[in-house]
């Protein structure tokens, strides 16, 4: 049993009816939107979103329809922001996976996740929860924002670990945040026990981000083919922004060059690479990571233990191995 099947134990239940209603929302009677459908399910094979939403709900009460709808929400959410990523950086996805780009046409894919993103919004109406609706807006809003904001900092000498963490908390952490406030909400949980779970879901969303950004750096056929036509900027990340950091001048001279030329072939892919770990990139990355995993588990301390506080404990360990 992996370490997901062990965090979905005390929602089974749960898991099973928002399988069911997750299902039934995407249902369409049209060839081109079960192919939409299909990529929807493709990207949300883990659900640990709707698992953070389900099991900070089932922590202060049982779980019921507004608690589903708004994870669905959510859901739907994150999976219109990837398909519409797809299309703005135009590259393949990084899991080796068909992206929405490659899938469809651009205008297809840019209609589908217009049509998911519906779809998200007619699930927040349904909650019939202001507060629910409010913070599913924001984060859409927020995202975008993020975006933008990593777009207009893509250069290495210029992003600094501030406007780092402001993209992230943005992009990744702010939803994740939303999805364990959301379930709290939807039971009716007090004022300071969502402070807490709001805390706890940005947390574990900025983990997530940084092992993601580890990772990026440790799967080298995977980068290169994501880079290899030359099309793109090279993602700043907090390995990259640590490495520049400590490096000599001649080295970050050397790598500006690289970077400026955006030739990401194998051997130029090589040298950012051992840059990024012989200026000691990715081991400042992994404290950092390993600084907001206790800050996470710090927010849970209050709560009553149990299967549902073991459950979440183990997200923070799944976002950070």
């Amino acid at each position: 049993m992996n370490i997901i099947d062990n965090i979905k134990k005390p929602i089974l239940t749960e898991m099973q009816l928002f399988g069911k209603t997750f299902a039934e929302v995407l249902s369409a009677d049209h060839p081109m939107l079960d192919s939409v459908n299909e990529y929807v399910l493709q990207k949300s094979d883990i659900q640990l979103r709707p698992l953070l939403t389900l099991l900070s709900a089932k922590m202060f009460g049982k779980v019921n329809f507004s608690t589903i709808d708004g994870a669905i929400s959510l859901e739907l959410l994150h999976i219109a922001n990837l398909i519409h990523d797809d299309v703005s950086d135009n590259r393949p996805d990084l899991q080796n996976k068909l992206s929405a780009n490659e899938r469809w046409t651009n205008k297809i894919a840019i209609l589908s996740g217009d049509y998911i993103l519906s779809k998200s919004l007619r699930c927040a109406t349904r909650t019939d929860n202001l507060s629910i609706f409010n913070a599913i807006a924001s984060v859409g809003m927020m995202l975008s924002d993020g975006e933008l904001l990593q777009l207009a900092n893509n250069r290495i000498s210029e992003t600094s670990e501030n406007i780092y963490f402001n993209i992230i908390r943005k992009k990744t952490a702010l939803l994740f945040s939303t999805c364990s406030e959301l379930g709290g909400i939807s039971v009716n949980a007090d004022k300071k026990s969502l402070e807490h779970l709001r805390n706890f879901g940005e947390f574990l969303g900025i983990c997530l981000q940084l092992k993601e950004d580890i990772s990026f750096y440790r799967r080298d056929t995977q980068i290169k083919n994501t880079y290899n036509d030359g099309t793109g900027n090279w993602i700043v990340t907090l390995p990259l922004i640590y490495a520049y950091r400590n490096a000599t001048e001649t080295s970050k001279k050397e790598i500006l060059s690289i970077l400026s030329a955006n030739d990401f072939s194998l051997v130029n892919f090589q040298a950012i690479q051992s840059f990024v770990h012989e200026n000691v990139g990715i081991d400042n990355t992994t404290l950092q990571m390993e600084l907001y995993k206790n800050k996470a588990i710090e927010e849970l301390n209050g709560f009553a233990d149990g299967d549902v506080k073991k459950s979440l404990l183990l997200c923070v360990e799944f976002a950070t191995n």
